[in-house]
This record gives C-alpha cells, structure tokens and sequence, in this order.
C-alpha cells in the first residue's frame, strides 16, 4: 500500500538528519507483519534479494528493469565514474560519530546500493547513477493493531534536469510495473522465510 510522505517524514528517523536536501519520492507499507524487533530479517531479506538482482518480481517488472539496464548502458548512465563518491559524494560523510561508529549495514554485493548504517528501526542504502542519487529507508513500524511492519521510503535529488525528467518520465512504469510486482515479491518471501524460522 502507498503511504502519504508524512508517513515517513512525521516520524524521528536519523535519515532526516543526513538527506534533509533530498525529496521523499515515494513511502510504502511492507506486506510484512512481524514483532517489535523483526527489522533484521527484513534488512536481511531485502539486502539478499538487492545484491542478487531482480528476480521473482514479475514479468513486466523484469522487462522493465531490463529496459532500464540497457538503456543505462547504452547512454553511461551507470558508470562507475557517476557512481557514490565520484559525481556526487557519498552520505556517509554526514553522518553523525554515532552512526558512523555503529552498525553499517549489510554489504548489497554486485548491487548498485551501499549501506549507510543500521539501527534497530531503520536501515538506509544509497545509489547513484547520472540521473539521480538516492536513498532506500527502511523503517519498522507500529502497525495499528499490536504488530510491527516494515515501511519502504525513496528519498531521491536529481541530477539537473535531466534528473528531473528521467524521474518524470519513469514514474508511471514504477507505479504500474515495478512496486506491484516488488511488493508481492517482498509479501511471499517474508512469509516463506517466517515461516521457516518458526519451524527451527
């Protein structure tokens, strides 16, 4: 389900001392339920699925992605020259001593994310490409009836217009495509796992 940006933005996390200059692109409620200190099996699930790439997520998803990929190698948009730490510097270097001293994350492999930090409610990654950097927040939240749930926020800033435009241009196939068939995905293998996990 698709959330207000106040969903993200009205609650304490650390990310909005770090990406305050950034847009809330988009805030979605994760199809799963867990108890009050479940987030690792989350960042976990999520930090698996991402260094493996996309996979399980849906034909049109897939197509789409695939798309996406060749059209960034045909044009560079995904050079490593325009990649965290060259165009753009990385977030880590704001973080706060304490963030910086404490768990970092997940290492996300071959996939274009690099954790920031991890706490035990939220877990931030970064990319960026020539169009944009961006920020993946992953929050663990009260889910109005005595559980807890994950909550998927896309803080984004543009490169220049053309930043601009890519996300304008990209934003319908996100909201057709993509998050449908990524939520779906996200929804069958917490409960395969969960299920897994109680049976040990």
């Amino acid at each position: 389900m698709r959330l207000p940006r106040t969903a993200h933005t009205d609650r304490p996390w650390r990310i909005h001392e770090i990406a305050g200059d950034f847009t809330v692109e988009d805030v979605w409620a994760l199809p799963t339920p867990g108890g009050p200190d479940d987030l690792m099996w989350l960042v976990r699930q999520i930090a698996e699925g991402t260094s493996g790439g996309v996979s399980g997520e849906g034909a049109v998803s897939r197509v789409l992605f695939a798309i996406r990929w060749k059209l960034g190698a045909l044009l560079g948009w995904d050079k490593s020259a325009t990649g965290i730490g060259t165009r753009p510097p990385s977030l880590h270097d704001r973080l706060p001593a304490d963030l910086r001293k404490g768990p970092q994350g997940p290492d996300l492999g071959s996939s274009p994310f690099t954790s920031l930090y991890q706490r035990d409610d939220e877990w931030a990654a970064e990319m960026a490409n020539k169009t944009v950097h961006a920020v993946m927040h992953i929050g663990w939240v009260p889910d109005g009836s005595g559980g807890y749930r994950g909550q998927m926020a896309v803080l984004v800033k543009p490169n220049g217009l053309f930043g601009t435009l890519y996300m304008a241009a990209i934003k319908p196939f996100r909201y057709v495509g993509v998050y449908p068939a990524l939520m779906r995905s996200i929804g069958r293998k917490w409960q395969a796992d969960a299920a897994e996990r109680g049976a040990h």
